[in-house]
């Protein structure tokens, strides 16, 4: 069966994006159509997310959406949703194939047998898998920033997360096949790679060889046509003296970091079995201030955690405000079914994590524009992204967003651009 229309719906985060790309690469090699907006599609992938239970109840509204819009195709789910909900999706929602997150690498396989009529439902045990799913090389993408999976799964169990659960323990793609895809996205053009999974500074845990996201980062320096590299996510106890004088060595390594810190309280911390103290995360900051000069430190933050008192929100306020975040999320905390701190007491009002999440938006907006107002004068390159309007979008290598005067169309490439003026949360610059 030939010319079949294949349609993605991707929810959740950066590791979903890129699944979605390897999937649809996936249903290209065996000559079929990925299709996008209002044309009709023969299968419609669905790929999940239920970090929050917002998530999931957003993934569910897609599935149900796609049903009703698409009645005559063949939907297949996966993703995060189908390891804690698989039966539900099966029997509630409807779904005509189930993939965990295993068996991504034979969607191909299992949609075409649904076509004819089977049910599919294949969702394991991740917390037994031990291997990396590899689905080969991804250097087709629909964005100008690429994305490259350097391992699946967390260890960390933290006591609000349903993630582990849903991901599995940490796997490590193999260096050969980072390194493979690496110089696949610089041929095929990609100025900028981040680098995705869902733990990667887990990255090597669960080699023997001592392999660590340094090796990662350093290969992936080695491919030729890149010339940027960003990093995902990262916990402070990666962030050591021995991490950071590597990395200082490597020119194409954006001076971004993206480390989450949910709390700037030890007490607070604790509960939510975090791995490291306030002081920990402040001397990472401060190495990483020393060895790159316009770095920008960036992070998660949460509020209202079961038991946060106001002294203990104070405490994480005073510490964000002495890092001075270039950029912060900030989200209340919301119970997740399924997780430790589901029964824990204490459980905050939610007007009160509203009035904190205001508060600590405040102070983001602040150290934003303190932290942005430093470059106006200078001349950065600047990653053109896309159009908006009668300017173009991009963003610096510190991951700042410029809007870019100019009429020529220079979509993907890094150029350079004169900061003039900070404006709705964002620089203004000319070529």
């Amino acid at each position: 069966m030939t010319g079949i229309n294949v349609k993605f719906y991707t929810l959740g985060c950066k590791t979903n994006l890129y699944e979605s790309d390897a999937m649809a690469e996936l249903f290209r090699h065996a000559g079929h159509q990925v299709v996008m907006g209002k044309e009709p599609a023969d299968i419609c992938v669905i790929n999940t997310c239920t970090v929050t239970g917002t998530g999931a109840q957003k993934s569910r509204q897609q599935i149900r959406r796609v049903r009703r819009e698409h009645p005559d195709a063949v939907v297949a789910v996966t993703g995060c949703l189908t390891q804690t909900e698989g039966e539900t999706l099966r029997d509630e929602l409807g779904a005509d194939v189930i993939l965990g997150n295993k068996y991504r690498n034979q969607i191909v396989e299992l949609t075409m047998r649904a076509l004819s009529g089977e049910k599919i439902y294949a969702v394991e045990n991740i917390l037994k898998e031990d291997s990396f799913e590899e689905m080969g090389t991804v250097s087709r993408q629909g964005r100008v920033r690429a994305n490259l999976k350097i391992e699946d799964g967390c260890n960390n169990f933290c006591a609000y997360c349903i993630i582990p659960y849903a991901r599995g323990p940490v796997r490590s793609r193999a260096l050969s096949e980072i390194r493979k895809e690496a110089e696949a996205l610089g041929d095929a053009g990609y100025q900028e790679v981040v680098l995705t999974g869902i733990h990667i500074g887990s990255y090597g845990r669960d080699k023997t060889d001592g392999t660590t996201l340094a090796d990662v980062i350093e290969t992936v320096h080695q491919a030729e046509g890149i010339s940027r590299i960003r990093l995902g996510s990262l916990e402070p106890v990666v962030v050591t003296e021995e991490f950071v004088q590597r990395m200082k060595k490597l020119p194409k390594l954006c001076p971004q970091f993206h480390m989450s810190l949910q709390s700037g309280c030890d007490e607070t911390l604790k509960r939510m079995r975090r791995r490291y103290t306030a002081e920990e995360y402040r001397q990472s900051v401060l190495r990483l201030k020393e060895a790159f000069p316009d770095v920008a430190i960036t992070t998660d933050l949460m509020v209202g955690f079961a038991g946060e008192t106001e002294e203990e929100f104070a405490q994480s306020y005073a510490f964000c405000r002495e890092m001075g975040f270039a950029q912060m999320h900030i989200f209340p905390y919301s119970v997740r079914k399924g997780t430790a701190a589901e029964s824990f007491g204490g459980q905050v009002p939610e007007p009160v994590k509203q009035e904190r999440a205001q508060k600590m938006l405040a102070l983001a907006t602040t150290m934003k524009e303190e932290f942005y107002q430093k470059y106006i004068g200078k001349v950065l390159p600047v990653l053109i992204e896309q159009k908006k309007g009668n300017c173009y979008h991009g963003t610096c290598a510190n991951y700042m967003d410029v809007m870019v005067e100019t009429e020529q169309d220079l979509t993907g490439q890094i150029v350079p651009v004169t900061m003039t003026e900070f404006k709705n949360e964002m620089l203004k610059g000319i070529m």
